[in-house]
This record gives structure tokens, C-alpha cells and sequence, in this order.
């Protein structure tokens, strides 16, 4: 089953349920024919908005306008069908009064045969005209799909029948419109799950490895128990949205048979879905599903259900005799709607049969490859490079006499420090690329810095080989060139790694690593001020008596440079530690509110804003959208 610090507002890709107010932007044409939600809820019966049209008659190539009113709404999706086939194709096609409100889509091949919300927002009261085409049906009805809330819509509010003069009077046909499923019931749990038949008659998946949801509130456990022809599996973990655990045939998210276990309203929804790809699952029929059950104690939910190990002819589910990778994520719901996984899912290490012989098994929130890339860069720009720089700068004037295999030794320690840093990167660098097989577009800024950085670590080591003689009049051009390219690639490093330490594939505790991190570069900042200082000094005193005025002047600007090297490390880590801020204030949205932190101590509501971004810089509110 990634994203810097400047994009984590905007794409943290929200895992929403599929139906017409799922997609704040309208675009619901695979809503079109059946105009029926499907995300687990039971439409409302008695309709509170209405549709009225300026005329009752009409003749082909009339221009009729439509008015869809009523209680505030979300999301709407408004049809003209023939009225003796309500189950049809669409008639006609609409034209917009508001395109800032309203959209057209695209049913049936029929362009603008459908009309949609183009945005979230609240509204009252939404105006169209209908194009009544060359081969209208004698009597046409608008129908209308109206989302107030995630949980709460109408489907098909009927709207008034409009006719051609000539046509026969209407009679309304005995079934026009498909009934809507029901729910299958959900019984209530009595007692907690128990790990003591893992192994023996369970096949379990735990985390941590070997806890016991009967007894641990923290233990994430998912179960399957054979039975002749079906299979039992129990869910359990702590969680206050949703749990949910999903087959795969390989170990990224994408065409896979999940199953959702959604809090809503003191109930659990059970909802067997599929995954098309890294985006939000598509809800399918309860009907595949039998016995379920659910419990909620102390924040811990628990949900179990029986499924047949086969389920010929039913489109999206696995059959579960066969080996898959699993997948154990949560996350936040609210209003029945579900968010992104609130942490790198929990993969298998291996594809397992669950109808195979009992086994105890974990797995892990994070891929090893990329624990390996972030171990190796840290080693190499955190630790060798700095050391190497330090040697090159500060260690020449004390080891000027030392020699090692023919050459100062001083500049040996720094080429072999900063070759082993070049090997440690180019080892590092590829490993993603193995794990993702390509390019990611979803780890933001971090792998572009990351080529760039590459880049520089390759062109150092060659920029060294044509390295002019000391007395070279084109030495002091390579020496600048050379600590102007090794500076540039320290600070992008910098950025790449903090930027790195944000993708979920590394899950790394939150807080902790970014003070850990700005930790080290504060060190290695600190420590070549004072010795910086210290060398100055030192050439002051030394050689003032003997340097003229235009080599103090040039003494002073290396200096200079020295020092915004480090003002820039030092840079890169505030501003990131103010972007982390900024974004988790931006982000704090639950039970439906987005909590605003305005200062220390004090917190504010911006109400109804689960739609709505509140932006937070420097303190103060800048804006709630």
C-alpha cells in the first residue's frame, strides 16, 4: 500500500468513500446511471429540496430552465430521463447559468447530459437550462442525487414531468426506479478477541509482535480461522476513525481487496471496498459478507466478519486460498467519511495463505531498502563529509609536516573520508530506484535535491583529479570552485534530509527526528565557528606584522564565505523546523473542527472547516478559505 513539508497540506491524498460528495470537485461521472452512493449509509426517504422548471410543455430544441432548490446542500447530480425508462440513458443535455458553481458531465457518450457541484461549498439553490434535443421521448422527468453530508443524501428526488402538446397523458409505470439495498445487520460483540489460538488455530498478524488484544489496548491484531468453506477473521486495534487490512498481490497499493472497519456515531460500518491505486477505495456490496460483529471499550475497536475462502462471479474480491501480501493501516474518519492511513501501513515480509496451516506473524511500517538509503546518507553528509571538511580547513596547518603514502596526511584523510562519502551516496542513491522500480512522484521535493546532490558528489571527485599545481596561477580559482560545489552540496543535503525524514516509508518517530537531526547540524555548525574563530585569530597574530592590506582585505571575505556556509546549514534547519510547525498546525482537523494554534496556551475553532484550509504563519490567523 510519500511528500515534503511544503505540499503535505495538499496532497495528503484523503482516502474518501466513493460517492457524489466524495469528490469536492464534482467529478462523478461513474455515478451517472444509477445516481446511487455506494459507501455503506442508507439514503433519507423524505426529500427536502425540490425541482422546479419555468415550463411544463416543451417541443424539440426548447431552452427550459431548471432550478434545484431546497436546505443547503454540498453536492448534487441532476438528470433528465425519460419518463417511462427512469433506469435509461439520459435525455437532452444542459446548458450552465453559474459555472462557478455547477459543471457538466459527460454520461452515457452524451456530452453535458449530467450536471454536477463543481466545489464543496454550501448552497441554496442551483439554475440551469435543459436543451431538449431532436429525438426527446414524449415525457421527460428530472432526477436529481442531493449530498448535505457524507452520511446524509437523497437519491433520485423525483422532480416534475414536462411533456410535448401532442403527447398522451402520462401514467406513471408500476417500477420505475430499483430499490435500494438494505444493510445487512451487525450484532454486537460481547467479549474481546484473544491471541491464545495463534499459531494453532488462527492465523494472526500482530503488532507488536506476539501482543494480546485481551489484554494490551495498543496491540493492532488481525485473525483468520478456516471454516470448511469460509473463512472468520477478527480485527482488532486501537483506533477512533477506522481499521482496515487489504490483500495484495505485490507490496504497494493498487488493485487489491480491502476490508474497512469504520467508528461512526458509537456504531462500526463494516465495508468490504477495492483499491484501484494510491487513491481513495471504492465501496462494494455487503453481500459477500456474513456474521458480522463489532465492539468499541476504551477506545479500541473491534470488528470481525465471515466471508467463503471463494466467491466465484463477484467482481474485486480475492480468492483467499491463495498467497497475498497484507496490509494493517488506520486512520482518522469523520462523518462516516475516512482520511489518509495515519502512518505507513503494516506490510507482511512475505505473501502468506491464510488458509494454509496457522502461523504468528508480523510485519513492519517501514521498507528496510529505504532504511538503508537514509542510514547511508546520513553517515556519509552528516558524518564523513563534515569530519573531511574539518580536516581540509582546520587540520592542514597542524599536520603540515605528517606525510602518509607520499603525500601530506592532512590531505589524505580528507580524500579518503570524502571518497567514502562519494561511494556511501552513489550506493545510497540507487536504492529507492530499486525499491520503487523508477521514479516517485510522491516524495515531493526530496528526490530532485537528492539528484542534485548525487550530482555534486560525483563532480567533486573529478573536479580533484585535474587539480592544478600549488603555485598554479589557476589554483586559487579551483580551490574556490571546489568549496563553492562542497558547500552547495552539504547545504542540499541538509534540506534533502530533513525533507527525507518527513516520507512515511522511513516512519520515523515525529518529533524526535527532527530535533535529533537539527541536533547534529548544530554541532557541526558550532564547531566550525569556534574553530574558525580560533584559526583567525591565530593568523592574525601570527602574520599580521607581514600581511598587506589587500591579503587582510581577502582574509576577511574567505572568512565571510566561511561563514555563511554555516548561516545556511544553520538556515536550512530553522526554516524547516518553522515548516513542520506551520504544517501540523495546518493539519490539526478532527470531530469536525480545524484546530487553529494562535499562541502558546491558547487555542481557537474555526467551525464547519473540515472543508476549509486555516492558514497559520507567524503566529496569527491568516486566513480560513
Amino acid at each position: 500500500m510519500a511528500v515534503s513539508g511544503f505540499t503535505v497540506g495538499t496532497c495528503i491524498l484523503l482516502l474518501h468513500i466513493s460517492y457524489v460528495a466524495n469528490y469536492p470537485n464534482g467529478k462523478v461521472t461513474q455515478s451517472c446511471h444509477g445516481m446511487i452512493p455506494e459507501h455503506g449509509h442508507s439514503p433519507q426517504s423524505v426529500p427536502v429540496h425540490d425541482i422546479s422548471v419555468s415550463q411544463m410543455t416543451f417541443r424539440p430544441g426548447d431552452q427550459i430552465e431548471v432550478t434545484l432548490s431546497g436546505h443547503p446542500f454540498k453536492g448534487f447530480l441532476l438528470e433528465a430521463r425519460n419518463a417511462e425508462n427512469l433506469n435509461g440513458p439520459p435525455v437532452g443535455s444542459f446548458t450552465l447559468i453559474d459555472s462557478e458553481v455547477s459543471q457538466l458531465l459527460t454520461c452515457e457518450d452524451i456530452q453535458g447530459s449530467a450536471v454536477s457541484h463543481r466545489s464543496a461549498s454550501k448552497k441554496t439553490e442551483v439554475k440551469v437550462y435543459w436543451n431538449a434535443p431532436s429525438s426527446a421521448p414524449n415525457h421527460t422527468q428530472f432526477l436529481v442525487t442531493v449530498v448535505e453530508k457524507y452520511k446524509i443524501y437523497w437519491v433520485k428526488i423525483p422532480g416534475p414531468i414536462i411533456s410535448q402538446p401532442n403527447a398522451f397523458p402520462f401514467t406513471t409505470p408500476k417500477a420505475t426506479i430499483v430499490p435500494l439495498p438494505t444493510l445487512p445487520p451487525a450484532s454486537h460483540l460481547t467479549k474481546p478477541f484473544s491471541a491464545s489460538d495463534c499459531g494453532n488455530k488462527k492465523f494472526c498478524i500482530r503488532s507488536p509482535l506476539n501482543c494480546d488484544p485481551e489484554k494490551e489496548a495498543s496491540c493492532v491484531f488481525l485473525s483468520f480461522t478456516r471454516d470448511d468453506h469460509s473463512v472468520m477473521v477478527e480485527m482488532s486495534g486501537p483506533s477512533k476513525g477506522y481499521l482496515s487490512f487489504a490483500l495484495s498481490h505485490d507490496q504497494w497499493m493498487g488493485d487489491d481487496d480491502a476490508y474497512l472497519c469504520i467508528h461512526e456515531d458509537q456504531t462500526v460500518y463494516i465495508q468490504p471496498s477495492h483499491l484501484t491505486g494510491r487513491s481513495h477505495p471504492v465501496m462494494d456490496s455487503r453481500d459477500t459478507l456474513e456474521d458480522m460483529a463489532w465492539r468499541l471499550v476504551d477506545g479500541v475497536m473491534q470488528c470481525s466478519f465471515r466471508r467463503n475462502i471463494t466467491l466465484p462471479g463477484v467482481k474485486n474480491r480475492f480468492d483467499l486460498n491463495t498467497s497475498y501480501y497484507i496490509f494493517l493501516a488506520d486512520g482518522a474518519a469523520n462523518d462516516g467519511r475516512i482520511y489518509k492511513h495515519s502512518q505507513q501501513p503494516l506490510i507482511t515480509y512475505e505473501k502468506y495463505d491464510v488458509t494454509d496451516s496457522p502461523k504468528n506473524i508480523g510485519g513492519s511500517h517501514s521498507v528496510l531498502l529505504l532504511k538503508v538509503h537514509g542510514a547511508l546518507m546520513f553517515v556519509a553528509w552528516m558524518t564523513t563529509v563534515s569530519i573531511g571538511v574539518l580536516v581540509a580547513r582546520f587540520f592542514k596547518p597542524v599536520w603540515s609536516k605528517a606525510f602518509f603514502l607520499g603525500e601530506a596526511a592532512w590531505f589524505q584523510v580528507h580524500r579518503m573520508l570524502m571518497f567514502t562519502a562519494t561511494a556511501l551516496t552513489c550506493i545510497a542513491f540507487v536504492l529507492p530506484f530499486i525499491y520503487r522500480g523508477g521514479w516517485s512522484r510522491r516524495a515531493g521535493y526530496h528526490p530532485y535535491l537528492g539528484c542534485i546532490v548525487m550530482t555534486l558528489a560525483v563532480l567533486q571527485p573529478l573536479l580533484a583529479v585535474f587539480r592544478p599545481p600549488l603555485h598554479d596561477p589557476r589554483r586559487q580559482m579551483f580551490n574556490w570552485t571546489h568549496w563553492s560545489m562542497g558547500t552547495a552540496a552539504r547545504i542540499i543535503a541538509v534540506a534533502a534530509m530533513f525533507l527525507g525524514m518527513d516520507l512515511p516509508g522511513l516512519n520515523l518517530p515525529d518529533s524526535r527526528k527532527t530535533y535529533a537531526m537539527i541536533g547534529f547540524v548544530a554541532w557541526h555548525v558550532g564547531t566550525e565557528i569556534v574553530l574558525e574563530l580560533k584559526y583567525t585569530m591565530t593568523e592574525f597574530r601570527s602574520f599580521s606584522h607581514l600581511l598587506q592590506r589587500k591579503q587582510r582585505v581577502m582574509l576577511l571575505k574567505r572568512q565571510c564565505w566561511q561563514f555563511m556556509s554555516v548561516g545556511m546549514l544553520l538556515f536550512s534547519s530553522y526554516f524547516y523546523l518553522q515548516s513542520t510547525i506551520y504544517e501540523q498546525a495546518k493539519t490539526l482537523a478532527f470531530a469536525g473542527q480545524v484546530i487553529i494554534i494562535i499562541k502558546p496556551k491558547k487555542v481557537e475553532a474555526c467551525p464547519d472547516c473540515l472543508e476549509h484550509i486555516c492558514e497559520f504563519s507567524l503566529g496569527r490567523l491568516r486566513s480560513c478559505l
